[in-house]
């Protein structure tokens, strides 16, 4: 809608808001109408007409099988336009116009803002199916003639009432017609089974909304007048009512198509079992937080009582194996605090390498400057887990082995995430995305022979089997150009979304 009007009207850019604030709301007035909507726009030079919006109905069937958004028109050729436009007021046609064999009511309904007519709305009745209306189908046209005398007089849409149609209640899911003093005239039947779940035990027409509305939420002691108010219709409002059984979603919609207000409409949804999912969601993931939270404090227990029985230990060789595991143990320990703080399974993996850097930094033997080059990102928790334990063992076998006590050097981690973007485009692949992870020191480097995949070190066989077993990736350490070790990792990752 935005390339059309600007690109064929001299409507300005709060005519434009206007007009999108028309159009989140029609879907109202289609479904009340039974009837097809299309939004018509003069052209710049007063010539022709744009279509820069269209809506069919979910209550009746379509007079429209094509898509008309875009169409030009010249002036002229459809007189009811001509006449809306012109006269600034809503014009029917006497006999129906037939289309493909089928008859067609034709309206046409002006737009107004400020006095200016912006454009005119054609709505357009499939009569094929025509019967004799009920009740509810009485009340829906009635209140769509409201709504058609509100717009053409500028007072509908409602300023700054954008409404989310996705997420309010719509036609089909229930309404109420009330009254100007608030009392209930019609109840659709889904309406109706609203409130019943709500705890009321009789019907509602002449019952008035707002005050039944408040007896049947739980007793907060003096009368909710906002509560009342708004069930009764007084102002363009959404609202949720909480019953002993059940939960409804309100919107009340003020009618006012002479400029006084004659009564409104409620539209209303039973989202009971909505926000029981909901519920049972947050409390499955607060449960999965407190979890994770609880392994954490488990597993710094594990550690400080590692770290006390190392303090006791005579043999320097076993101390060190204590300590060692002390900072293995830590390294999971940090992905579940963060897993803890999360509302899902997945963390960003950048703030616990941080840590982990940090934690590991802490035994060397010198002054060793250990940083991040690049971004881990998002990555599930079955990755981050061992992941981090790669990393410290990778790091910590850096600090202990390719430096000298008292010697200063650098250890650099670097990362590159590649495959995202593919798998955005629609590619189904899980390998398209990869973390290319580079640890490298300027230390003394490898012993003569050395063979990372053939080492009886622990922590290197820690390393291969979570890289290569676990986490499906690939594993190599070889020497650094010029100075030093190299070890790099390439690891499949799920794309972020």
């Amino acid at each position: 809608m935005n390339d059309l009007v600007r690109q064929h009207t001299a409507l300005s850019e709060s005519d434009l808001e206007w007009l999108h604030l028309l159009v989140s709301e029609w879907q109202l007035l289609s479904d009340l109408s039974f009837a097809d909507l299309v939004l018509w726009v003069p052209t710049r030079d007063g010539t022709r007409y744009v279509s820069v919006a269209q809506m069919r109905p979910n209550t009746g069937p379509t007079s429209y099988q094509d898509d008309m958004v875009g169409h030009l028109v010249p002036r002229g050729r459809r007189p009811l336009l001509d006449a809306a436009l012109d006269e600034g007021r809503i014009v029917r046609e006497g006999d129906p116009e037939w289309r493909e064999e089928v008859p067609v009511r034709v309206e046409s309904i002006p737009v107004r803002r400020e006095g200016r007519v912006l454009g005119v709305i054609a709505r357009n009745t499939n009569l094929l199916t025509v019967r004799t209306p009920s009740r509810l189908e009485l009340t829906y046209l009635q209140s769509a003639s409201d709504l058609a005398q509100m717009i053409a007089a500028g007072t509908f849409p409602f300023p700054g009432q954008q409404v989310d149609m996705d997420a309010s209640p719509r036609v089909g899911d229930g309404l109420i017609r009330l009254d100007a003093e608030g009392v209930v005239q019609y109840a659709s039947p889904n309406a109706l089974s609203a409130y019943h779940r709500l705890g009321l035990a009789s019907d509602l027409v002449g019952h008035h909304l707002g005050r039944t509305t408040d007896e049947l939420a739980p007793a907060r002691g003096p009368v909710d007048e906002a509560m009342v108010r708004l069930a009764s219709g007084y102002a363009p409002r959404e609202t949720e009512v909480e019953g002993s059984g059940g939960v409804i979603q309100l919107r009340a919609i003020p009618l006012k198509p002479k400029g006084t207000r004659i009564g409104s409409l409620v539209l209303l949804r039973d989202v009971t079992e909505l926000r029981r999912r909901e519920r049972e969601l947050i409390t499955k993931d607060a449960t999965i937080r407190e979890i994770h939270h609880r392994v954490k404090n488990n597993l710094q227990t594990v550690a400080a009582l590692l770290r006390l029985q190392a303090r006791r230990m005579d043999s320097e060789q076993g101390r060190e194996a204590l300590n060692e595991a002390v900072r293995r143990v830590g390294s999971i320990a940090i992905v579940h605090e963060t897993l803890s703080q999360n509302l899902d399974e997945r963390v960003e993996f950048d703030d616990i390498a941080d840590r982990v850097l940090a934690m590991v930094a802490e035994i060397s033997p010198g002054k060793i400057a250990c940083r991040r080059t690049g971004r881990f990102g998002i990555l599930d928790a079955e990755v981050a887990t061992p992941l981090s334990m790669v990393l410290t063992e990778i790091i910590q076998n850096a600090l202990e082995h390719a430096f000298a006590p008292g010697e200063q050097g650098w250890v650099d981690v670097s990362v590159v995430r590649s495959g995202d973007s593919r798998k955005q485009r629609g590619d189904s692949a899980r390998s398209d995305a990869r973390l290319l992870i580079t640890v490298q020191d300027d230390g003394r480097g490898l012993p003569e022979g050395f063979d990372p995949h053939k080492s009886g070190n622990l922590g290197l066989q820690i390393v291969r089997t979570l890289v290569e077993g676990e986490l499906g990736g690939g594993f190599d350490m070889v020497p650094a150009p010029g100075r030093g070790t190299r070890v790099a990792l390439d690891i499949p990752v799920e794309p972020q979304k």
